[in-house]
């Protein structure tokens, strides 16, 4: 049976689905839900990580994953989870390493399906020139995940 749970985090209210199959999508939402005050058995671990990340204390996710998608949506996802904490690649890169440089908009397409956000980090793709391309998050929480992924961290003149 799927069940769901709504969090809070940085970058707003966070929807988790899941079974006991693993966790199925990750969704950060921008309106405000009530927040899960029992939280389901097969999403406790999918919580606690993610609070984990967002505190710092996790740079790597060791949950069982169950995302519904295409063969070749599945393949993309699976190349994403090899981009590492603090890391970007480009469209075209993921492409080339996917075997086909001219699949890159169907790489991009794919990749802004992908249910799990966060844990599977579409947020590290970015455009060829460095821009923050698409995010179906919006760009802002792109840029928030980025920069929270950051070695270098800014700091404030004042």
């Amino acid at each position: 049976m799927m069940e769901s749970a709504f969090i809070s985090t940085p970058i707003g209210v966070a929807k988790l689905e899941g079974d006991e199959n693993g966790l199925q999508a990750i969704t950060v939402l921008d309106t405000d839900e009530e927040l899960t005050k029992v939280i389901p058995e097969v999403l406790e671990d999918g919580v606690y990580q993610l609070k984990e990340y967002f505190e710092g204390q996790r740079e790597n996710f060791t949950l069982d994953l169950n995302p519904q998608g295409t063969d070749f949506q599945k393949r993309v996802w699976e190349a994403l989870l090899h981009i590492p904490f603090g890391k970007r690649t480009s469209y075209l890169e993921l492409s080339k390493t996917l075997g086909d440089v001219k699949a890159i908009r169907a790489v991009a397409a794919a990749n802004g399906k992908n249910p799990l956000w966060i844990v599977i980090p579409c947020h590290r793709v970015i455009g060829s020139d460095g821009s923050l391309t698409g995010y179906a998050g919006g760009l802002h929480r792109k840029k928030w995940l980025l920069e929270h992924e950051s070695p270098v961290k800014q700091q404030s003149l004042f």
